[in-house]
């Protein structure tokens, strides 16, 4: 089925765009705030700042909420109407981007940061988490879903031919594959490739856990939530990892007819 959307300028025109969803299932939201409460703790007399990077319309924030009673959640999105609806839902919500000018925020200001169904929109991924690991204190918390590329249904998918589902080739229609939204994704990474991105960029991999997909029909939900067992098979990924030491960039080896590279320090 082709599912035509009205033509757009870019990127940026079409987040901003108040068709685009903004949303993505309460079951991954409540499974990720879970894992972040157990990860900080009780708040006690330290209150943590939690910010939720793509917010969105601030529903998986408000969800998160009640899990992280006591500690300071901030909704940060680059979209104007997508901050506007999700400050009817959260007490701060502030304009800030992953490239440009960076986050609103100091070096090393952060505890923790909730990065839901963002990454896979991204045309630079490796700047957003070099930017999301300046903000974090050492030691400081990410925990990063994202639509799995081998989710169980994909692999049949492939075999069968059929473009793979959360997978997209136009931002105008729906081509190839089931569904009939159009949402913006750029990438989309297996188990092992997220656990290799997310390690390259100075993160420590604590845990890594699967979550349904809302969109999954409901006949075979049950069959979807017994995939969560096994995170290489399930829907969505769920990632927990804590900001380490300096990165070390790999250097091309010498003799090998490269130049060497000098490469800008690592950034607090």
């Amino acid at each position: 089925m082709n599912t035509t959307a009205p033509p757009h300028r870019g990127l940026r025109d079409f987040y901003e765009d108040p068709a685009v969803p903004v949303a993505s299932g309460t079951p991954r939201s409540l499974r990720q705030a879970r894992m972040l409460a157990a990860a900080l703790g009780a708040a006690g007399k330290t209150r943590r700042t939690v910010l939720d990077i793509g917010c969105g319309d601030g529903t998986a924030a408000a969800t998160a909420a009640p899990l992280l009673s006591g500690h300071r959640i901030v909704g940060v999105d680059w979209s104007q109407d997508a901050l506007k609806r999700a400050r009817t839902r959260l007490p701060y919500a502030v304009r800030g981007e992953l490239s440009g000018s960076g986050l609103p925020f100091a070096a090393a200001s952060v505890d923790a940061v909730l990065f839901s169904e963002v990454v896979e929109h991204l045309v630079d991924p490796d700047a957003a988490l070099d930017e999301i690991r300046r903000i974090l204190r050492p030691g400081g918390h990410l925990m990063l879903s994202t639509p799995n590329l081998a989710a169980w249904y994909n692999r049949g998918l492939l075999l069968a031919g059929v473009q793979p589902v959360f997978s997209e080739v136009s931002l105008r229609a729906i081509h190839g594959r089931p569904g009939r939204e159009v949402v913006g994704h750029l990438r989309l990474y297996t188990a092992r490739a997220l656990r290799e991105f997310v390690a390259a960029a100075g993160f420590e991999v604590v845990r890594l856990e699967g979550a349904p997909f809302h969109g999954v029909p409901r006949p075979l939900r049950p069959l979807d939530r017994l995939a969560c067992a096994r995170p290489s098979l399930a829907s969505i990924l769920l990632l927990h990892a804590r900001k380490t030491g300096p990165v070390q960039r790999i250097r091309p080896k010498e003799g090998n007819g490269s130049r060497p590279r000098h490469d800008p320090p690592d950034r607090p």
